[in-house]
């Protein structure tokens, strides 16, 4: 899969770009010629969490809890992990965009009134943001830092970051964004690890981009990846996909291809005989038998 924030940094001559530390604002202007990413259905992933408000055009975000289209006007808060972008390339694409990490978040917070303990949750990957009038206002206080031939200060960027994750979370119409990141300082670690694999599995994601996604090293990710799951990365995450490959072929909505992608897996080689080794029978012989109880039924 692409990674999101590397890719946006290979190509800084498609946009505006201010950095601070591992965080990074970017304001796109998006003509045909220079898109990012040239298929019309792009496998990406992000170990930070991003926000961006669009200006022009549209692209819908395929997430693992459902499928978001995104238009002009729409401010969204997309939690780290994996996704399948959508283009319309008959269209222009305009947005201003911010990568946040975890910790940025928690400090940030952590300055402020003491953050709130909240119930266990299940947080959406994508939560659309109400752009009030203070949040509209400090789009446009962006605006003129994109417009001006210099680069701000590091430090005076960094403001503006914990300017927009402090406005997003003083607006109480935001509470999902804000219960997310409650859930940022007060979740166990297990829990957000948990959390992380249940909602990415079905991607084609690496144990480095887990362990990225869990802020752990490699090393310390498969270690305590032991000790929660009580088996190892590898054999969690085939069980995983295999699980929910069988429960897309008991329908018949899907291609066989179509199925194996979307439960994470590179090829359909590989789908088929490791299909074949759970359950007995080839990817093909259960579509067979779903299509025959479908048509005696």
């Amino acid at each position: 899969m692409i990674n999101f924030p590397e890719r946006v940094l290979q190509y800084p001559s498609y946009s505006r770009q201010f950095r601070c530390n591992d965080s990074l604002i970017t304001a796109f202007n998006c003509p045909a010629e220079a898109r990012l990413m040239k298929n019309k259905y792009s496998p990406l992933w992000s170990e930070f969490n991003y926000l961006f408000y669009v200006v022009e055009g549209k692209k819908v975000w395929h997430t693992a809890d459902g499928d978001y289209e995104i238009s002009a006007g729409s401010c969204m808060f997309i939690r780290k992990g994996a996704f399948v972008l959508e283009q319309f390339f008959d269209i222009g694409f305009c947005l201003v965009l911010f990568f946040i990490p975890d910790e940025f978040i928690c400090q940030t917070l952590s300055r402020k009134l003491p953050v709130p303990k909240q119930a266990p949750t299940l947080h959406k990957q994508v939560i659309k943001l109400e752009t009030n009038d203070t949040l509209k206002a400090y789009f446009l206080s962006m605006s003129a830092y994109f417009n001006q031939n210099r680069e701000p200060d590091a430090s005076l960027i960094e403001l503006k970051f914990r300017e927009l994750i402090l406005t997003i979370a003083d607006n109480p119409r935001n509470k999902a964004v804000l219960s997310y990141f409650c859930s940022l300082i007060h979740e166990p670690r297990p829990v957000a690890m948990q959390r992380i694999m249940l909602d990415n599995f079905r991607f084609n994601l690496g144990l480095e981009e887990f362990a990225k996604l869990s802020n752990r090293s490699l090393s310390a990710f498969k270690r305590d990846f032991q000790e929660i799951f009580l088996t190892t990365p590898g054999k969690w995450l085939l069980e995983q996909r295999l699980q929910y490959a069988h429960s897309l072929l008991a329908t018949i909505g899907k291609t066989i291809t179509e199925v194996a992608a979307e439960s994470g897996f590179e090829t359909m080689s590989h789908f088929s005989r490791a299909f074949k080794s759970r359950f007995g029978v080839p990817p093909s012989s259960m579509r067979q038998t779903v299509e025959s109880a479908t048509r005696t039924a």
